[in-house]
Parts: structure tokens; C-alpha cells; sequence
């Protein structure tokens, strides 16, 4: 058994048929069922069961799969690491983001970092900010955008830009004739983000509040509290990237009398042997972001 036949296992398992598992892995469908049928009689196990329209894996195809791609990503990282090694600019890069980030920051990102570093396969993942730092501290990623700090000694972090916060209202909301808005005023009816979201205590804090409001509604995400203002629930705080987003939703979006916001920060493993990849991207999303702070205070985001 070797590396080869686990990826033709995960190849069958996902796409349940040998001709198009066979093309996606550039092998003749012959070649893949003749592989298969050797790792079977090499394990002493039946892993799928054939039928002429669908090849269904057997109860234990389903238990070896996850340890085959455990096998895989260490197999993959060991040549992601001697290519990092060799160029430490080319190889994928796996970078985790939040989610109120995410869908608002990579398409700003994405075009200069193709343009500076070619030869970087940028992988994004999206999860809150505990469950990012989980997989970085696993290994599972190479760096993560984030809007907190890290408070463990076996990461680093580095500022990336200051996003803004604005008042996020519906358009018939009596705060919407003012040129700008206190956090105080937004209180009494503020929405926020379920808890895990560090946008939720960021905005509670902005606010003057511990909690919000009772009963009030904890959107699962950024997307669905801004629907709900529009809706007229409520008002929320938005990041400033995604202004865009929220205008587009009808919301009147106003600057903030106070110095509610957030710092953006990419935060990696100390030691890494991506910090090299990982400096360029920084510096990378610094001059992309250059002057935003200010663009969005004056509502030019």
C-alpha cells in the first residue's frame, strides 16, 4: 500500500463512480480498478461495493477514509514544507480568516497577491476566531487574519490595518437623519452575532454594554444581522468592509461619534517555516489597505 492507492480510495469514495474518479485523477478507469482490486486483496477487505451505475464504499471504506487523508495532508505538507524550503514564495499557503472578513477582504486581496506572488496557492478557510487559532496551533493552517490579538506565547501576530465601525440603520430609523451616531444612542436596540464571534463583544463593548439586549436576536452571521436591520429589528455595528454589502441592502450606514473599531491583525506560529510567505502577505495586505481607515470614515468605502 502506498501513497498512490489512497488517493485512488478517496478518489472512488467521493465521486462513487470509477470512470469519472478515473478522470479527475488522469488515469484510465482500467488502471484505477485494477489498483483498487489490489489494495483490497493487500488489506484483506472489500472497500466498495460494484454495481454498473454506482460504486458505494462498504462500512470499512468509510472508517479507513479519514485516516487516509490524515495520511495525505502529512504526506502533502511534507512536500509543502521542502518547497517552502526551496522557494519559500511558491506552494500553497493555507490562510484562515473570519467570517466578518472574509467575504469583504479577499476579493480586495486576492488580485495583488496573485499579481506579487504567482507562484503562492493562497487556500482560504473561514471559522471563527477560537477555532482558527485551534487549527493553527494543529498545524492545519499556516496563518490567520483576525480582529483580536492572540494571547498565547506560541503564536505571533502583526497589524494589518484598522477597520471603523459605522452605525448600520434602517433607513427610516430616527438616528438616520444625523450626520453621525453615538454608541450610546445605537444601545437600547443594538443586534449582534452569536456568541464565538468576536465582531459580537467588540460591538457590545463600542456600545457600553455586557450583553445584549434580552430576547434580542444573535445572528449566526454578518449577512443575516444586516437583513435584519433592513428589516427593521434593530441596529448593529458594521466593519467597514463591509459597507459596500450593507449599502446595498438599503441600510444608512453613519460614522461613529466615538473610536469604535477594530485592529486587524495576521497572527502565525512562532517559528514557522512559511514566516517568509507569510511577511510578504502582510505586507502585501498593509499597502492594499493603506488609507482605508480614513476612506471609511468619510464613507468613500
Amino acid at each position: 500500500m502506498n501513497l498512490r492507492d489512497l488517493r485512488y480510495l478517496l478518489a472512488v469514495a467521493e465521486h462513487r463512480h470509477f470512470g469519472r474518479a478515473a478522470t479527475a485523477l488522469g488515469i484510465s478507469q482500467p488502471t484505477l480498478s485494477i489498483q483498487l482490486r489490489k489494495l483490497e486483496e493487500t488489506l484483506g477487505v472489500t472497500l466498495f461495493e460494484r454495481s454498473p451505475r454506482q460504486v458505494t464504499p462498504t462500512a470499512t471504506a468509510l472508517a479507513l477514509l479519514p485516516h487516509a487523508r490524515t495520511a495525505l495532508d502529512a504526506a502533502d505538507a511534507v512536500a509543502a514544507l521542502a518547497e517552502a524550503e526551496r522557494d519559500p514564495l511558491r506552494g500553497r499557503l493555507r490562510l484562515g480568516l473570519i467570517p466578518t472578513l472574509a467575504p469583504y477582504l479577499l476579493p480586495l486581496i486576492f488580485g495583488p497577491l496573485r499579481a506579487a506572488l504567482p507562484g503562492l496557492s493562497l487556500e482560504p478557510w473561514e471559522d471563527v476566531t477560537q477555532a482558527l487559532l485551534d487549527r493553527l496551533a494543529r498545524h492545519e493552517l499556516d496563518a490567520a487574519i483576525l480582529a483580536t490579538d492572540t494571547d498565547s506565547a506560541a503564536f505571533m501576530s502583526r497589524p494589518l490595518f484598522s477597520e471603523p465601525f459605522l452605525a448600520a440603520l434602517p433607513p427610516d430609523h430616527r438616528l438616520a437623519a444625523e450626520s453621525a451616531v453615538s454608541e450610546a444612542d445605537l444601545a437600547p436596540d443594538i443586534l449582534v452575532l452569536a456568541d464565538g464571534h468576536c465582531l459580537r463583544d467588540q460591538a457590545l463593548a463600542a456600545c457600553g454594554q455586557a450583553d445584549a439586549r434580552s430576547g434580542a436576536l444573535r445572528a449566526a452571521s454578518l449577512p443575516t444581522l444586516m437583513n435584519m436591520v433592513a428589516a427593521g429589528y434593530g441596529t448593529t455595528l458594521v466593519p467597514a468592509l463591509a459597507a459596500g454589502t450593507a449599502r446595498e441592502l438599503g441600510l444608512a450606514l453613519r460614522p461613529l461619534t466615538g473610536t469604535g473599531g477594530r485592529m486587524v491583525r495576521l497572527a502565525w506560529r512562532r517559528g514557522s517555516a512559511r514566516g517568509v510567505a507569510i511577511s510578504r502577505l502582510a505586507d502585501i495586505v498593509t499597502a492594499r489597505l493603506a488609507g482605508f481607515a480614513a476612506g471609511a470614515a468619510a464613507g468613500q468605502v
